[in-house]
This record gives C-alpha cells, sequence and structure tokens, in this order.
C-alpha cells in the first residue's frame, strides 16, 4: 500500500480580512495546510502579508472570472477574453507572491468549463503544478456546507462528516480536500455563515487525532512538487 498524503486547501484567500484570517487560524490551530489566494480580492494584499508569516502554508492562484474583487466578468465564450485574464492573474500572483503558485484552481470551478479547460492546462503546463482535477491529485469536494443554492446543510461541513470523509474518500497517493473557511463579518457572498462552521471543524482535535490513526500525511503542494 502506498502512503496517504492529503492536503487540505482553503479556496478564496483575498477575498477579505476576515476570510483571511479565518484561513489562518486553521493552518496555525487545525489542519489546513494550503490555500488559493484570489489575486482579484480586495484583501489580497493582506493575504500576501500573511502567507510570509506562515511559510507552511501552501499558496497557489485560485483564478476568477465571475467578476468579484477587482475581475472583470469574462465572456466565458469569448476564448480570447479568457485567455487574457486568466495569464493576467497569473502575472499578478507572480508579482504579489514573487514566484509562481504550486498549484492552481478557480473560483467555482471556472476552469473545468469546456470553453475554459484548455485555456487553463495551456496556461498551468510550463509552471509544472497541480491543476485541480487534471491530474493525479484526486479531489474531494464533498466538504461543503451548501449543496442546495441558498439551502444550508450544516452536516456536510461537521466534524463527523470531515471524519467520513478522511475514512472513505482519501485513498491512496494524493487527495485534495477543499473548504472554504473563514470568517463572516465584511464579506459579500451567498456562502458566509458556513465558513465559521468550517472554520470550527478544521480546527476540532478530533478531526486531526482521526488524521493521525489513519496514518495519513498533512501536506502542502510544495511537498508535492519536491
Amino acid at each position: 500500500m502506498s502512503e496517504r498524503v492529503l492536503v487540505v486547501n482553503a479556496d478564496d484567500f483575498g477575498a477579505s480580512e476576515g476570510v483571511n484570517r479565518g484561513i489562518v487560524e486553521a493552518h496555525v490551530r487545525g489542519i489546513l495546510t494550503s490555500t488559493s489566494l484570489m489575486v482579484t480580492g480586495p484583501a489580497a494584499r493582506e493575504a500576501v502579508a500573511l502567507a510570509r508569516e506562515h511559510p507552511a502554508l501552501g499558496i497557489g492562484l485560485h483564478w476568477d472570472l465571475d467578476g468579484k474583487g477587482t475581475a472583470p466578468d469574462v465572456d466565458i465564450d469569448d476564448p480570447a477574453a479568457v485567455r487574457a485574464e486568466m495569464a493576467r492573474q497569473l502575472d499578478a500572483f507572480h508579482e504579489l507572491m514573487e514566484g509562481p503558485p504550486d498549484h492552481v484552481d478557480s473560483h467555482h470551478h471556472v476552469h473545468r468549463r469546456e470553453e475554459v479547460a484548455p485555456i487553463a492546462r495551456e496556461l498551468v503546463a510550463p509552471l509544472g503544478v497541480p491543476l485541480r482535477e487534471q491530474g493525479d491529485v484526486a479531489f474531494v469536494g464533498g466538504f461543503y456546507g451548501q449543496w442546495e443554492y441558498g439551502v444550508t446543510d450544516l452536516e456536510h461541513i461537521s466534524p463527523e462528516f470531515l471524519i467520513w470523509l478522511l475514512r472513505n474518500e482519501v485513498g491512496d497517493g494524493w487527495t485534495e480536500i477543499g473548504c472554504h473557511p473563514g470568517y463572516a463579518a465584511g464579506l459579500t457572498s451567498d456562502y458566509l455563515n458556513e465558513r465559521e462552521v468550517e472554520l470550527a471543524t478544521l480546527t476540532d482535535p478530533r478531526v486531526r487525532e482521526e488524521i493521525e490513526a489513519l496514518g495519513i500525511r498533512l501536506s502542502s503542494y510544495a511537498g508535492y512538487s519536491r
């Protein structure tokens, strides 16, 4: 049996000061190993400063084509516009972080869409880093508290459910569990109080105890690249 390695990755780093604070707290006090920087977010520069204070926190790029923060609302059916904006955000990441991302994903998984996926693969290929769900890292997206739009479902972000995911969906090799911890204050989003529940779960000592009992090794994508 090969080793089981788990990346616990938070989306939306830079979306707000509260999200930034929650992500760092989930890293320092909990099981979070990695996050994806939304370079268009109003708190992106604060996120970069926090990243420098916590060098063990892996940092990737969270592409945004939905007009959040400073991002324009890109016409997904216009490949030139999509490529230009995605390249702009990749350049912005390089400038802010003074280096490349250690993984790439996107807001609302837009990079998986048929019109966008080839462009995303083209831009990420030279970096030699994982693109979510496009390689050999299994992605587990079940830790989410709003599977029906506007309807909160706290069961799916409870410690008990996360432990179930660890037992049943983290197999051999590399796996990423996505999450969205944070504090709701100051954030404009349909997903608010759920973030605080996620934070409580990710810092629940029972979850770390289960990871240790299962023999799962926590890592960021920096370890994958090495």
